[in-house]
């Protein structure tokens, strides 16, 4: 059987080379892939050290964050490139106005000057478990030392990343770097991850293109928020991603099925109600990314 695919040029894939891009892949579908969003953004402050010990405590196979750059080109781990109004002190420990809040761009700032801001103390309004603490951005490079002594500390098996990088064709120059600088950036600092511990993600594909290009053996994942089949949000792709991750609300069983038979692993975000998990692995996704690792436990 030929399985057409990809493009206004039909590219035909043998069923041997599909299994060749499952086989090659670190998570199989008979492995099942926990990954933590932001850490345990349900139970800790989200994408801070205390949540990805949290995470790896709770035994995810993945660790999943966002990165974005300071103004002395540091890779800081954190999903919005300013500091948030919902979660956020500045360093007089007052909240940050709502008004205000894309005015305290990272990009605009040093790392020790991002070190000043507290994104744990204050309670987060949509996760009402989540402990609080006074904490600040780390480092991606401290993120992978902490969870790289951590895991040999506790003989832990070897810590899996899925690294998203924040970027729109809106916030060149103005939120992070042009895209090749912030992807050489995050590049230097995930270079000694073994290839099979290591996705990036984005939902910009311009970003997916420069590492297919640049730095091929790295997996990728394509994620994607927007309605639309998954074939037509591939179709954007000039190359076959490793892994499709769209919000879990825009799958069924024939989009995992079609994704499946071209060689495609499919985890979803974000899937935070446990009726929600066991549905997606009954439709047998190959993980899941998930603000409560605790809740999924009892799946995996």
């Amino acid at each position: 059987m030929l399985i057409p695919f990809l493009n206004s040029k039909t590219i035909r894939i043998a069923p041997v080379l599909i299994l060749l891009l499952m086989s090659n892949s670190c998570f199989q579908s008979d492995k099942f892939d926990l990954q933590g969003h932001r850490g345990a953004r349900g139970l800790m402050p989200e994408n801070t050290i205390p949540a990805f010990e949290k995470a790896l405590q709770l035994g995810v196979n993945t660790l999943e964050m966002d990165v974005v750059i300071t103004k002395d080109l540091q890779v800081l781990v954190s999903h919005d490139p300013w500091f948030s109004t919902e979660f956020c002190a500045d360093a007089s420990g007052k909240r940050i106005p709502e008004a205000d809040e894309q005015k305290q761009l990272i990009y605009q700032m040093t790392y020790a000057e991002t070190q000043q801001y507290d994104c744990g103390s204050i309670a987060h309004p949509r996760f009402p478990e989540q402990k609080k603490m006074k904490v600040h951005k780390p480092l991606l490079s401290d993120v992978i030392a902490f969870a790289e002594a951590y895991a040999a500390k506790n003989n832990l098996p070897p810590v899996a990343y899925n690294i998203e990088i924040k970027s729109t064709v809106e916030g060149d120059t103005v939120w992070h770097p042009t895209i090749d600088v912030f992807s050489d950036l995050v590049y230097e600092q995930v270079k000694n991850i073994p290839v099979s511990l290591l996705t990036i993600q984005s939902f910009d594909f311009r970003v997916l293109e420069y590492w297919h290009k640049k730095y091929p053996k790295v997996r990728l994942s394509a994620l994607v928020e927007e309605k639309g089949s998954a074939q037509e949000q591939l179709n954007k792709l000039s190359f076959i991603p490793a892994v499709y991750s769209p919000d879990f609300s825009l799958l069924n069983p024939k989009e995992i099925d079609f994704l499946h038979q071209i060689g495609i692993l499919v985890i979803p975000w974000t899937l935070n109600e446990e009726a929600d998990i066991k549905q997606m692995l009954d439709w047998k996704v190959d993980g899941i990314i998930t603000d409560y690792p605790n809740k999924a436990l009892k799946f995996k």
